[in-house]
């Protein structure tokens, strides 16, 4: 459950950041750019592409990626290996400033991925409003909101579930099939 609810949170948190940015787009985004193209895009692109990725709290998300992963390691370790938790919850922190230096990978990724989506002069707009008091506080509410709308889709997925099974029960019964 904490890993659905925790990919819940960055599926959220990456749909509430990129809003703004939706609405911003006036055409359907191309697919993402293919190495040899992120080559093409010219440095103030890039680096609207970047502040865009950098101030819109979508850089934010992988903070938790490291953390997510450390604490599902722990898990399937001591599953079979308890006497093994203490040092591994040291390893893992050991190892933790290695790999959150990864970082930097995808937020190029994602980086050139919106200079893919986005044309330099309508990066321009998006990147002034997350630098603007308001794209600030819009960032800002965005773990509260966000946690608030975890919660409300986990318990709509649960709700959902269930009235589906229900109604494939209904539907199922009528066609001689009992579940």
């Amino acid at each position: 459950m904490k890993s659905i609810r925790s990919s819940l949170f960055v599926a959220a948190l990456l749909a509430t950041t990129l809003a703004p940015v939706a609405l911003q787009a006036q055409q359907p985004a191309p697919a993402a750019p293919a190495a040899a193209e992120t080559d093409s895009y010219t440095p103030s692109h890039l680096a609207l592409a970047r502040q865009v990725v950098l101030t819109s709290g979508i850089a934010n998300t992988f903070d938790l990626v490291y953390p997510q992963l450390a604490d599902q390691t722990i898990g399937i370790v001591t599953r079979t290996r308890p006497e093994l938790r203490n040092d591994l919850i040291a390893v893992l922190k050991q190892l933790q400033p290695e790999f959150e230096g990864r970082k930097e990978e995808i937020i190029k990724a994602t980086t050139n991925a919106f200079a893919g989506a986005m044309s330099e002069k309508d990066l321009k707009p998006v990147a002034d409003f997350f630098a603007s008091d308001a794209g600030k506080a819009y960032v800002a509410m965005q773990p509260k909101v966000i946690n608030q709308m975890v919660v409300a889709m986990d318990a709509w997925n649960r709700q959902l579930s269930t009235d589906i099974m229900v109604r494939v029960r209904e539907e199922m019964k009528k066609k001689g099939h009992q579940l």
